[in-house]
This record gives structure tokens, C-alpha cells and sequence, in this order.
């Protein structure tokens, strides 16, 4: 096994018990070394039976809520790396209960800042949403919020040596609530149809696998501040359908509240601020850094970007690279094994 930056350290990952954190945690522990892994969640039942398939011995499970700042600081004691993955993300749940949304996903993102800072964490990552772009939903505007939070912070570190960073990627394909598990379960059911919100939708789509290296690699590639964003392909919601029950009637039922057509990743309006690179782009802060250049054009890894052409926009609806009904296939029956 290859020495790496995670050997020997200790990782917390909020939200640790979603589909994003299982994943994580089986890849730091098939290829990395790390000292301790805290899951920090404040479900005590998957914490349980999350458990029962990761119990090695560094692994460490911590009940809490990331609205409890107290006790996310005494979490963050001698953790060296932070991934934030706790989130309120059910887009009509967010649309029905407004201040519980804003309590997770804003204060939330506050508190795990300055626990963070109170125990001199070397790197934080946030994950985003690509409905934090442009958002016209109560989860995403909650997201860009949490976002701006997190890339200010890094000028309120003082005398921290702290970094904050943050990865927005798309759909994950098989994660928990989202389209695949869904239709899936249509299907098991013995469904007469599988429901279409709109005939045109698209979507980006990711393997967990794909954003959890996405992530791991972005602790090397972070400086602090920068909004990291995959080049990945997109998907029409039609073709979803079509791959998963050929045989199925697909009906249009119509566009659930505060959801969008298309979805953005890099919005136009910033792409004076949005850097190209070979496997994905960033979006560089829009405030100036006090300890530090706004330049981005090259990363921790000695990696090159450039800034995109004027109006550039990187959306679901536009992007070049759109996955056929027999790739969708293929990739499904491999991210959801």
C-alpha cells in the first residue's frame, strides 16, 4: 500500500452514516492507513448496524448533531481532516419544514467551522449540491449558503493554519432517496409504469465511488476556498427509465415542488471566476483572500488550469457528454453492487 497524506491521521466525517460515508469509509480503509475514522451522526440505529460491516479497529462512532456545536468541538478534538456530509437534502421536506432545513444545513455548517478552528483541523471539505447553483429550491439556496460560509472561513481563521474547501457534484447514482432506489423498488413491486416529473429533465450523474476519489483526491489539491466541481456526464431522466424497465409505460406526472428542469454546476454569471482543468473545474472565491492569492490557476498538485471563455456555463442540458441508455445500464449494475 502506497504511503499517502491520510496514513497515520485521523479522518471525521459528518453525516458518516449515508450512502457518501460508507463509501468513503471502505476506501480509506482498503487503501489508505489512517490513525482513527470518527463517524459523527445522529442516528444511533445505522449508526449500529453501520457497525456491524465497518468495526475495525480504528474505526470510532460518535452520536451528534451537527446543530450541537459543543459537542461537535469535543468530536474535532485531534482530527485532522474533516468531511462535512451531514445535510437536511430531501428537496419537499425542505420545501415543508423551511427552519429545519436552515438549521442543518446553515448553523450546521457554522458550527462545524468553528469546531473546526477550535481544534486546529488541518482540512476541511464541505460537499455541495449542484442545486446550489442558481438555486430555486430552499435545499440549494440553504447549500450556497453553507458554501459561502465555508469559503469565507477561510479569512476568519486568523492565526489557524485551518482550510476550508468545498466539492459540488450531481446525482449519485444508488444513493439513499434517490431516483435509482426508487424506481428499483417500483419495479420489485410489480409497477405498471415508472413516473416521469418532465419528458426533457436531465441530470448529471456520479458513482459514489467516483465522488468519494473526487474527494479524497481534493485534499491534495485544495489550498482553501476554492469550490471544486467533476467533469462528469449527464443523463436524461427518460433514458433512466428506459434503462432500468424497458418494459415499463412511462408516465409524466408533473415536476415536484421546488425542483429544476436542468441542473447547473457552474453558473454563467461566474465565469470570470471559474477555472478549467483536465478532469474537472473551479470556481475561485469571490471575496479576496487576506493571507493568500485569488490566483487558482494551478493547484497543490503543480495541476494547470484556465479561465473558462466568457458566458460559459457548465448544466446538465448543454454538457458534451451525455450517457446512452446502454451506458446507464452498464453503470448502474456497477455503482449499485
Amino acid at each position: 500500500m502506497a504511503k499517502s497524506m491520510f496514513d497515520n491521521k485521523s479522518i471525521l466525517i459528518t453525516g458518516g452514516t449515508g450512502s457518501f460515508g460508507k463509501k468513503y469509509v471502505e476506501t480509506l480503509l482498503k487503501s489508505h492507513n489512517p490513525k482513527k475514522i470518527i463517524i459523527y451522526s445522529r442516528d444511533e440505529l445505522k449508526q449500529f448496524e453501520m457497525q456491524q460491516v465497518f468495526n475495525h479497529p480504528c474505526m470510532r462512532y460518535f452520536i451528534g448533531d451537527v446543530r450541537d456545536k459543543e459537542r461537535l468541538t469535543r468530536a474535532m478534538r485531534g482530527v485532522d481532516f474533516v468531511i462535512h456530509a451531514a445535510a437536511m437534502k430531501q428537496v419537499p421536506a425542505a420545501e415543508y419544514n423551511p427552519m429545519e432545513c436552515v438549521k442543518t444545513n446553515i448553523n450546521g455548517a457554522e458550527n462545524v467551522i468553528d469546531a473546526a478552528l477550535d481544534n486546529d483541523v488541518e482540512k476541511v471539505i464541505a460537499l455541495s449540491t449542484d442545486k446550489a447553483a442558481n438555486p430555486i429550491n430552499l435545499y440549494g439556496a440553504t447549500k450556497l449558503a453553507s458554501d459561502k460560509i465555508f469559503v469565507a472561513a477561510n479569512n476568519i481563521a486568523g492565526g489557524h493554519n485551518t482550510t476550508f474547501s468545498v466539492v459540488r457534484y450531481g446525482n449519485v447514482v444508488g444513493s439513499r432517496g434517490s431516483v435509482v432506489p426508487f424506481f428499483q423498488k417500483m419495479i420489485d413491486d410489480g409497477a405498471g409504469h415508472l413516473p416521469i416529473t418532465h419528458i426533457d429533465m436531465t441530470r448529471f450523474w456520479i458513482t459514489l465511488q467516483q465522488g468519494v476519489d473526487f474527494v479524497l483526491k481534493n485534499f491534495s489539491r485544495m489550498y482553501g476556498g476554492e469550490i471544486f466541481v467533476p467533469k462528469i456526464p449527464s443523463i436524461k431522466i427518460t433514458d433512466l427509465a428506459s434503462a432500468m424497465a424497458p418494459e415499463l409505460e412511462q408516465k409524466i406526472v408533473g415536476i415536484r415542488p421546488g425542483e429544476k428542469l436542468h441542473e447547473v454546476m457552474c453558473p454563467g454569471e461566474i465565469c470570470y471566476s471559474t477555472f478549467e482543468f483536465h478532469d474537472h473545474f473551479v470556481i475561485a472565491p469571490a471575496i479576496k483572500f487576506s493571507s493568500r492569492s485569488n490566483d487558482f490557476t494551478e493547484n497543490a498538485l503543480n495541476e494547470l488550469g484556465s479561465l473558462v471563455p466568457e458566458g460559459y456555463e457548465y448544466d446538465s442540458l448543454n454538457n458534451g457528454d451525455f450517457l446512452s441508455v446502454e451506458q446507464i445500464k452498464e453503470l448502474n449494475s456497477h455503482a449499485c453492487l
